[in-house]
C-alpha cells in the first residue's frame, strides 16, 4: 500500500503539473487565430523532441565513453608483456608467463565487453576475442572471427576475414585463404587496403604454385606505385605493402623486376 501511495502521488503531481502546463497553453492559443493552437502544440512538441533527443546523447556519449575505456582495458591485457628467454635489455617486466595465459585473460576482458555493449563495441571485442582465442582454443577462435567477418560492422569484419586468412594460410588451407584475401582486394577498404590484401594473395598463389599469377599481382602493385602522384604531381612515397611487393617481386621474378618503371629518385632531404 505504501508503494502504490508514492505512485499515486508522483502521478497526481504529474497530473498537476500537466493540467497547469495545460491551462497556460490553452490561454495563450485562445489569443491566437485560425492555426494558433496547431502551432502552439507543434512548437511543444518540438521543444519536448529537443529535450528527449539532447537527453538520449547525453546517455548515448556516456555509454560510449564507458565502452571506449573497457575495449581499452582488454586491449591493454591483450598486449601485455610476456615473459621471454631473452628479454630485451630495457623491456618492461613481463606481466603473464605465457601468451597463452595472457591470451585467456584477454579473452575474458573482452567477453565482458561483448556482453555489455553494443555495437561497434561488441563487435571489436568479439574480433580481438577471435585473435586471442587462436592462441589457445583454435577451432572456437575459428569459429568467431568466421561470424565477425560477416558482420555489417565494417572495420571489424575486414580485420576478421584478413586474420582468418592467415590462419588458413598457417593450415595449408591456401585456396581458401586466397579467397578471402581475393575477397578484401576487391573490397577497397581503408582497414585492410587492396594493397596489403594483393600482397597477402600473391603468397597465397605461390604457395599453390600459381607463380604467374603471384608476379602478375606484385608487378602491378609496385608499377602503380611508383607511377602514383599527388595532388601537385609529385611522386607519392610508396607504402609499406609496395615496399614489400617490391622485395618478393625482386626475388620471385628478377627478369619481370627489371621491365619495372624506373623509381624516381628521392629529393627530400629527410
Amino acid at each position: 500500500m505504501a508503494k502504490y501511495n508514492k505512485k499515486r502521488a508522483r502521478e497526481l503531481q504529474h497530473d498537476k503539473f500537466r493540467d497547469t502546463a495545460g491551462r497556460i497553453f490553452d490561454r495563450a492559443a485562445d489569443k491566437l487565430e485560425g492555426q494558433g493552437r496547431t502551432i502552439l502544440y507543434g512548437l511543444l512538441g518540438l521543444v519536448v523532441l529537443a529535450v528527449i533527443v539532447g537527453v538520449y546523447l547525453k546517455w548515448s556519449n556516456k555509454k560510449s565513453e564507458e565502452a571506449r575505456q573497457a575495449l581499452g582495458r582488454a586491449i591493454a591485457v591483450a598486449t601485455a608483456p610476456v615473459a621471454t628467454a631473452s628479454p630485451a635489455p630495457g623491456a618492461p617486466p613481463p606481466t603473464y608467463a605465457t601468451e597463452q595465459e595472457r591470451a585467456q585473460r584477454a579473452v575474458a576482458e573482452f567477453e565482458k565487453v561483448a556482453a555489455k555493449y553494443g555495437d561497434p563495441y561488441k563487435t571489436e571485442a568479439r574480433y580481438f576475442m577471435g585473435t586471442n582465442l587462436l592462441n589457445y582454443d583454435r577451432e572456437r577462435g575459428i569459429n568467431e572471427l568466421t561470424e565477425v567477418s560477416k558482420s555489417s560492422v565494417t572495420e571489424a569484419a575486414m580485420l576478421a576475414k584478413f586474420a582468418l586468412a592467415q590462419a588458413r594460410e598457417l593450415e595449408g588451407k591456401y585456396d581458401e585463404a586466397a579467397k578471402l584475401y581475393s575477397e578484401l582486394a576487391t573490397a577497397k577498404g581503408n582497414v585492410i587496403t587492396p594493397e596489403t590484401a594483393n600482397v597477402q594473395l600473391a603468397g597465397a598463389y605461390e604457395k599453390l604454385g600459381k607463380k604467374a599469377e603471384a608476379v602478375d599481382l606484385l608487378f602491378n602493385i609496385v608499377e602503380a606505385s611508383r607511377k602514383a602522384k599527388d595532388s601537385d604531381g609529385s611522386p607519392m612515397p610508396p607504402s609499406s605493402a609496395a615496399r614489400a611487393a617490391t622485395e618478393k617481386l625482386q626475388k620471385l621474378d628478377a627478369d619481370r623486376y627489371a621491365k619495372l618503371t624506373p623509381e624516381l629518385p628521392n629529393d627530400s632531404p629527410f
